[in-house]
């Protein structure tokens, strides 16, 4: 296989506007391009820029109800009206806007020619920013996502007969992509984020395990507010290697959502760069084709330097020293007592669900 690392990029993927207001601002990756163009990243050897490319029908269906795609092909050109039924409110999380249809299946597309590409063994991994969109359900929008591009994806794969790990290290839970496998072995979910006690979507606890043939194979590793990097790294260690060894897929799928930095405003985690690079190595370092995305992240200047960081990674590149946080938050004393104590239940609760 090619140790090529590939980066979707078209400026459209950060043009559209969900609301002036919106914390979810797609221009932010403009922001992740122009610091790897100004640190030579796409002058490396093994750098891929890759287009991207609409979704059709047919993929986007793979997850979602042929309803639900008409409704939002029907909100993208008349926004104004109703559409609550489907999870779509002016001024709630995901609001309908002129264009939203496209801008979703060019999103989703994107995500399937990393994909493509990886598969392909073009590349060794690619990334696409833009998508990890994954709370979208298959017949509601949620949480800022329209279709659900890494459980597209995961789909696709799955019908080629492929066995995959979805890993998510978002601050929310992946709730949508979840749902979508509750009841399948074909794709091991695995997700680490902030407990649902205090963070949307309110889901993600161990005792969410899978059913049926799917029992064991939904991981969840709900995380107490205010975790740091060292009570993540060993939380991240104890669960997602031995389970990935255990499952032994054939590719690996990552949602790479950077709201649990420490400066992020909608969460409470208090990760920093350093436990980034130390979990993006160890998916680096797997012997399994590897497909990328983006996801949640709404401080812009954590979203630029880690997202920057991580692609360095996957090029193999040096750091520098200017996208790393110099003075990361530490726990110490009976806070660190508490969240080291609630992590390490989190992890045996997770453990205890998961398949054997």
């Amino acid at each position: 296989m090619s140790g090529a690392a590939g980066f979707v990029w078209d400026p459209r993927l950060a043009s559209h506007v969900y609301r002036e207001d919106h914390p979810l601002k797609p221009w932010r990756l403009r922001g992740v391009h122009d610091t790897l163009e100004r640190l030579g990243a796409f002058a490396q050897p093994g750098a891929r820029l890759l287009a991207p490319r609409d979704a059709t029908r047919a993929e986007i269906e793979r997850v979602h109800d042929p309803a639900y795609v008409d409704a939002i092909v029907q909100a993208s050109a008349r926004p104004g009206l109703d559409y609550s039924e489907w999870g779509l409110a002016k001024w709630g999380d995901t609001p309908p806007f002129q264009g939203m249809h496209e801008a979703s299946l060019l999103t989703t597309g994107a995500s399937l020619v990393a994909m493509e590409e990886v598969i392909s063994g073009r590349v060794r991994v690619a990334f696409n920013g833009s998508g990890g969109l994954h709370h979208a359900m298959r017949r509601r929008a949620s949480g800022f996502c329209i279709y659900n591009d890494p459980a597209i994806v995961c789909g696709i794969l799955a019908d080629r007969g492929m066995r995959v790990a979805y890993i998510d290290i978002d601050a929310h839970h992946g709730d949508g992509v979840q749902a979508a496998f509750y009841e399948t072995d074909q794709v091991l979910t695995i997700s680490l984020h902030e407990t649902g006690r205090t963070l949307f979507p309110g889901t993600g606890f161990a005792d969410e395990r899978g059913a049926g043939k799917g029992a064991g194979y939904s991981i969840n590793v709900a995380l107490p507010p205010y975790t740091d990097d060292s009570a993540y790294v060993r939380a991240f260690d104890a669960a997602v290697p031995p389970l990935v060894e255990r499952y032994r897929p054939d590719v690996l799928v990552t949602q790479q959502g950077i709201d649990t930095h420490f400066a992020d405003p909608l969460t409470h985690l208090q990760l920093s760069t350093h436990a980034r690079q130390h979990v993006v190595r160890w998916f680096g370092s797997t012997p399994y084709p590897w497909v990328a995305m983006g996801g949640g992240g709404y401080d812009l200047d954590a979203v630029r330097r880690t997202w920057s960081m991580e692609y360095l990674l996957m090029l193999g590149a040096p750091i520098p020293p200017e996208l790393h946080d110099q003075h990361p938050p530490l726990l110490s004393g009976s806070n660190r007592t508490a969240v080291d104590s609630a992590t390490d239940q989190a992890v045996r609760e997770a453990l205890a669900a998961a398949f054997s």
